[in-house]
């Protein structure tokens, strides 16, 4: 198929930007990378009446690391952010995570922002945004705020960004301990299709090697993608023993709500969810161990 018919404007600023979103309202769509939106048109899945191409805004394209936080603007290339050497030493989740995001062509077109503003609940990097915590930076023709990932996404393929507003940048907290490890695994049919269960884990541990902080989390068994502070928060004062991960892991799947699709049942995923949690645990644990 090909796409219904739209009207084409190149943006050059991101005040441009506002100002076209706030003419266009909800018929409008940005366009970055273009890898899930310009497929999505083709199927006639998405049909806007108005195509803003935000390509060419120097300004949303960056990489910034800082002492507490990395920053990334959202028109910042996949490939980029795979490369970035001191961005993986200070937030090692997004190029471990990016290793499973499609192929190599799609990563050098497509976009950070892209894949967060899509919301796929079995998308990686939304997840990672989950399970790091992090805040997004919206601009409008009024201003701009701040959304932290638990309230950015709002379900499937659906985010609290309001008519209007324009994603900008995106801050990914970076953790101070030195014995800190983090590990990124899913499941899929084939290497780089949508994954049928996801998981993510950072976790930070003391020279005695007790843990001193835990994160974790899972995609593609919810509407949005899942992280569960309060389980991590277990973890703290272990030594992570493998009792203590499966036990983490097994109480993360029971929260979990797949559906079933013609990969996998709703009890599968539930149970690949406990299988990959726990698995993303141990591996996080031993990078943390090994520095």
């Amino acid at each position: 198929m090909k796409a219904a018919p739209f009207e084409y404007a190149r943006a050059a600023s991101l005040s441009e930007v506002c100002a076209l979103l706030a003419t266009h309202g909800d018929g409008a769509k940005l366009l970055a990378g273009g890898q899930s939106l310009v497929p999505m048109m083709a199927m006639r899945l998405v049909r806007p009446a108005w195509l803003v191409d935000i390509n060419e805004i120097a300004e949303l394209k960056f990489i910034a690391v800082e002492k507490d936080m990395a920053r990334t603007g959202a028109c910042t290339r996949q490939c980029a952010v795979e490369r970035d050497h001191a961005l993986a030493a200070r937030v090692p989740l997004l190029r471990q995570a990016l290793a499973w995001v499609g192929h190599v062509q799609t990563r050098n077109r497509g976009t950070i922002g892209g894949s967060l503003a899509h919301a796929d609940p079995c998308a990686e990097l939304p997840l990672v945004a989950q399970v790091l915590g992090a805040r997004m930076l919206l601009r409008s023709g009024s201003g701009a705020r701040t959304l932290e990932a638990e309230k950015f996404f709002a379900g499937p393929m659906a985010t609290n960004v309001r008519p209007g507003e324009c994603l900008e940048e995106i801050h990914w907290p970076a953790w101070s301990w030195r014995h800190t490890g983090s590990a990124f695994t899913e499941i899929s049919v084939r290497h780089g299709d949508f994954a049928m269960v996801a998981a993510a884990a950072q976790v930070a541990i003391d020279g005695d090697g007790r843990c001193v902080r835990a994160a974790f989390g899972l995609g593609g068994v919810g509407g949005t993608p899942l992280a569960f502070p309060k389980i991590a928060g277990r973890l703290v004062g272990t030594r992570l023993d493998d009792a203590a991960v499966n036990d983490a892991a097994h109480a993360a799947a029971t929260e979990t709500q797949p559906g079933s699709d013609l990969h996998a049942s709703a009890e599968y995923r539930r149970h690949l969810a406990g299988v990959l949690a726990a698995r993303a645990l141990r591996e996080a644990r031993e990078r943390a161990r090994s520095l």
